[in-house]
């Protein structure tokens, strides 16, 4: 027997203003066909003026434990994926806590951009396999709006906000791919490309916060090759095959990595979640916000075979192979 760290809840948030192609285009030099032919994205979610990552986070949080049927004093454990904290210190996951009234455990924040969530979900899974924890809240959150240049319409229009969560518990496995919960992560990371998605400041480095800069085409040439080769590395572990899968949850980047990476993957499209037309890239709340809207919506249901995946700034990549 072995242990497995088996999700028992998910949640999501996002923020109430929604921020058509259309608005966009009578602030930038853009159009709607323009945005949706490079992207595929038709609308965004903005968070408010004063509506902050925690705000988010917590809300998706308390859905994520609605769903699990536990309250938060069950909890030994919370990690918080994001670029994009409150403040530079403390960790917006103490926030958190806080608010939910979780006053034991530990609480700490994780930052890979929009691979976060897959390695605060690797992190928790090993907090649970040692024993550490025996119940755990991973959260991906983003307010990434707020390092927008709204002048680019490069970048501007790629991305949104949001917060999904997902609460973790130790449960026995017998230690094979028929097991509930999540069989392996896959981590990975370059600093060779930093300098490829960035932003142009920090507290160490300069004054202001930064804005983000991308250098495009290459993000899209390594993201497919990453993202794809990660697929393989999960599945050969397990001597499993696509044909296995019956979910693929990818990063929500845009609509041509999607496509690029299931071509090159040779993946069935209708069995690929897809919710960057109406969130954008959301960072690392994206495979969250995508997990939780298909168990919500019935199309995964407990049993299905689900494999996440992300890459990131750094750049950072993996993937996790889930049981339901």
């Amino acid at each position: 027997m072995i242990t497995r760290s088996r999700i028992i809840g998910c949640g999501a948030c996002l923020p109430d203003r929604i921020v058509t192609n259309a608005e966009l285009a009578a602030r930038i030099d853009t159009t709607h066909e323009w945005i949706v032919e490079r992207t595929g994205i038709f609308e965004r979610h903005v968070a408010a003026e004063g509506e902050c990552t925690s705000d988010l986070a917590t809300r998706a949080a308390e859905r994520a434990l609605a769903s699990a049927g536990i309250g938060a004093s069950a909890l030994d454990l919370i990690i918080l994926a994001t670029a994009t904290p409150d403040h530079t210190f403390p960790a917006t996951a103490v926030r958190v806590q806080g608010r939910l009234g979780m006053n034991r455990g530990a609480a700490f924040d994780i930052q890979a951009v929009c691979s976060g969530f897959i390695y605060a979900l690797t992190v928790a899974d090993q907090f649970l396999r040692t024993g550490q924890a025996q119940t755990a809240l991973v959260i991906g959150a983003e307010t990434f709006s707020r390092l927008l240049n709204w002048e680019d319409r490069n970048t501007c229009v790629l991305f949104g906000d949001g917060a999904g969560a997902v609460v973790l518990h130790a449960e026995p496995g017998e230690g094979n791919a028929r097991d509930r919960g999540i069989l392996s992560s896959h981590i990975h990371a370059d600093g060779r490309y930093y300098d490829l998605l960035k932003t142009d400041g920090g507290p160490s480095s300069s004054r202001s916060i930064g804005l983000l800069r991308m250098v495009g085409r290459e993000v899209f040439r390594h993201a497919v090759i990453h993202l794809a080769d990660v697929v393989g590395e999960a599945l050969a572990v397990h001597h499993m095959t696509l044909a296995d899968i019956d979910w693929l949850v990818p990063h929500q980047a845009n609509r041509r990595i999607l496509d690029g990476t299931v071509r090159k993957l040779g993946f069935a499209p209708e069995k690929v979640v897809v919710t960057v037309d109406r969130h954008a890239n959301t960072s690392a709340a994206s495979v969250p916000l995508a997990l939780a809207e298909a168990v919500a919506d019935g199309r995964i249901c407990p049993g299905h075979l689900v494999l996440l995946e992300a890459m990131g700034g750094g750049f950072t990549w993996g993937a996790s192979l889930i049981r339901m």
